[in-house]
């Protein structure tokens, strides 16, 4: 062997075509020997050819017997430990050997088809595998040290690091298969350490342009495992979630919203699962027991993982995909079927709220300055109609996706707890002038967005954290969108909100009446402070104070804590506890905001969403109540009477129905009548019809063309001069030209 090794260096390129199958039948005979210092060798002499470049490929060269053969080393399974390692080493460094010899050349045996990859890839995953520590690798291998450098793990994954930087666009599919098939074969998706340490090695390894290959390959798995353990699953979507980091924004690709469609997908079958407790929805009996803390884990898994993947992409692309998971849910008022039946509500309540789950955790990493482009009409609808459902979960979601919408200056933890301090420096807040673009969706949306603030706070459901969302939310816009006339409809708001715990027509508990007086308290006093009107916050502070002494239950410091202090007594309040709209508007308007409008009281604008959400009873959809009774301030007692509903109104509108039915049988006669009478008769009649029509055209043109006589007799013109009536139209001569 030492002599063919002397004659291969001596060969010249030219010639060693000629010397290379006697020298390749050599070492193919130690390799097949049972010692293992002639495998060893026998591999050192095929590195060290390996090592040679040729100028002149080989077509009849073939390969396959040392990629088997140092495969079957890599596994050996020597019962000797030095041994088992060294012929380890020994099979790595020949796989190692055949990709350098094959690779760059397109016309050798190729090392990238699958029967040969099936071998190489699991050979150093195996060797991978068995390592004593389980800690990640630095993305180089570089620093390793000379001790570490010895060990088949490194080696290892040196080799599969050359495999993969070597291995081109068309290649990338080939080297990956082996690797899902050998993670699912050993089980390794479950504890993912060494499945995340593999996809590592993968990322930083290949061309960053091949990158979303990768993630294609994995979402490609986990649709194939749609049926296998939730924590397999689980496993899958992590690892994603880390070869998306890793990729940044090469990791999507091309087919952006196919990548957020599988995730999408998987977790309607996961909710679908978790319900039905079997992976076969047609069959009722299931072979595997589902755990449904598992399918949750899994859930939460593929929503981190929807949001792994949505910071990677540019603004405009977040905003599509936000748009394209704000479809998906289940809506009353939308056209997407809405199953019926309890199971069917308990698949869309889910659905609903894991969507909106993955929505919040896209929303959370967005970043937008043009709030017009950030929340387009189509989805802001949509998102607000789901605001109006029953699910207090729900709702908090909405609210929390549309707060990290608004907060771009990231003040929302500053109003994490809803208190009424005395000095608002202390929250440090940024804030700056509101934009145009600002002021033109405020003006374009503004409404809309109180009006469902305003009937959140109307629901009995709501808790804490519906509050102190609601606190965030208002306090937001007027931080970020807020120019004087949104503020003074917020105050508007807020005042109307007072009124609903005062009046509670909706006949609320005693704490959601408290919180929505502390709510407001809080909301006035940040707002005083912050449009700086020294009247203004006086009144707002004297209120304030005026509740620390007479009723504490009205201030969010007594409601807003784990056991509130409430009163039963609410509807015996002083007047001197309420903020007082014709106050506001006379201390604010002398400071030259609109007191006119801050005067008028707040009414929500009803529209067809509310005749369409679930929550209406019919009696409330079909009101025959026309107008819509205006809220007033709570110093007016005096409140207009709205419509009685009595025997005659209700009389009328079926009369109404009768009429119609009298309009529908006139036209049915008038049709038959020109089917079936005699021509003489029809002809009659619309000669009757006609001369009446030709009767009134005739006055018509008389009164057109011959003007009404002036005082005088005649019609002075505009300069002055008397002027003749004018001569009827078929009395006019006519050039030849203009007649017909």
């Amino acid at each position: 062997m030492e002599a063919l090794d002397q004659l291969l260096m001596a060969c010249h390129c030219q010639s060693i075509n000629l010397f290379v199958e006697s020298f390749l039948k050599m070492v193919a005979k130690l390799l097949e020997s049972e010692k293992p210092n002639l495998q060893i060798l026998g591999t050192n002499s095929f590195v060290k050819f390996a090592n040679i470049e040729e100028d002149t490929p080989s077509y009849h060269r073939s390969y396959d017997f040392f990629v088997s053969r140092f495969s079957e080393m890599c596994h050996s399974s020597h019962d000797d430990l030095e041994i088992r390692t060294k012929i380890r080493m020994s099979g790595i460094k020949g796989l190692q050997g055949v990709v350098r010899k094959t690779v760059n050349d397109e016309l050798q045996a190729n090392i990238w088809d699958p029967q040969h990859m099936d071998k190489i890839v699991p050979s150093l995953l195996f060797n991978l595998q068995h390592v004593e520590e389980a800690e990640s690798r630095s993305p180089s291998p570089l620093q390793a040290t000379e001790k570490e450098k010895e060990s088949p793990t490194e080696l290892a994954e040196r080799c599969l690091r050359e495999l993969l930087g070597r291995a081109a666009y068309g290649n990338i599919k080939n080297a990956i298969k082996p690797v899902l098939i050998h993670l699912d074969n050993h089980s390794l998706w479950e504890p993912k350490i060494f499945a995340t340490r593999c996809f590592r090695i993968i990322m930083y390894s290949i061309q960053p342009q091949h990158s979303h290959l990768v993630i294609q390959q994995l979402l490609g798995h986990l649709d194939a495992n749609s049926k296998s353990a939730a924590t397999v699953r689980a496993g899958i979507v992590e690892v994603l979630s880390e070869a998306a980091v890793i990729a940044a924004s090469g990791s999507v690709g091309p087919t952006v919203l196919e990548v957020f469609n599988t995730l999408l997908r998987q977790l309607r079958l996961s909710i679908d699962y978790a319900l039905t407790g079997s992976y076969d929805c047609t069959a009722g009996v299931s072979t595997k027991i589902i755990k449904e803390h598992e399918e949750r884990m899994f859930q939460e898994a593929v929503i981190k993982t929807i949001g792994s993947f949505a910071s990677t992409l540019p603004t405009y692309q977040q905003s599509e995909v936000m748009v394209f998971i704000m479809n998906k849910v289940p809506l009353p008022s939308s056209q997407q079927s809405i199953e019926a039946g309890k199971a069917g509500e308990n698949r869309n309540r889910l659905t609903q709220i894991m969507l909106l789950k993955s929505l919040l955790q896209v929303s959370v990493g967005f970043q937008c300055s043009n709030m017009l482009t950030a929340l387009p009409s189509a989805f802001l609808d949509r998102l607000l109609s789901s605001a109006l459902m029953e699910d207090a979960e729900i709702r908090l979601f909405v609210l929390e996706i549309l707060i990290s919408f608004i907060d771009r200056h990231g003040n929302r933890q500053k109003f994490a707890t809803i208190s009424t301090i005395s000095d608002i420096s202390v929250l440090k807040l940024k804030v700056e002038k509101c934009s145009r673009q600002d002021t033109v969706f405020m003006k374009k949306h503004g409404q809309q967005l109180y009006r469902h603030i305003y009937l959140i706070c109307k629901e009995e459901s709501n808790v804490q954290a519906h509050y102190e969302a609601l606190y965030s939310m208002l306090m937001l816009i007027s931080i970020e969108l807020a120019n004087e006339e949104v503020v003074v409809d917020l105050i508007r708001l807020v005042l109307a909100v007072q009124e609903i715990a005062q009046i509670n027509e909706d006949n609320l508990t005693a704490y959601n009446r408290c919180a929505l007086f502390a709510l407001g308290a809080a909301y006035l006093n940040l707002i005083s402070q912050l449009i700086t009107v020294p009247t203004f916050c006086q009144h707002i502070h004297e209120v304030i104070q005026m509740r620390q002494k007479e009723a504490p239950y009205l201030l969010p410091e007594d409601v807003f804590v784990e056991r509130p202090r409430l009163s039963k007594s609410l509807d015996r309040l002083g007047p001197e506890v309420f903020f007082w709209q014709s106050k506001i508007s006379e201390v604010l308007g002398g400071s030259g905001y609109n007191s006119d409008r801050l005067s008028t009281p707040y009414v929500p604008q009803l529209t067809d969403e509310d005749r369409l959400s679930k929550r209406k009873s019919i009696g409330e959809t079909i009101s025959l109540q026309v107008e819509v009774e205006s809220r007033n301030s709570p110093e007016r007692e005096q409140r207009a009477p709205a419509e009685e509903i009595t025997y005659e109104t209700l009389k009328k509108a079926i009369d109404s129905v009768a009429v119609e039915e009298q309009e529908r049988e006139r036209r049915r006669q008038v049709v038959e009548k020109f089917q079936k009478a005699p021509f003489e008769e029809i002809a009659a009649h619309c000669g009757a019809r006609a001369t009446l029509l030709q009767s009134k055209l005739n006055q018509i043109f008389e009164i057109t063309i011959r003007p009404p006589p002036s005082p005088s007799g005649t019609i002075t013109a505009a300069y002055g001069q008397p002027q003749n009536h004018s001569i009827p139209v078929y009395e006019m001569k006519f050039p030849d030209l203009c007649v017909y």
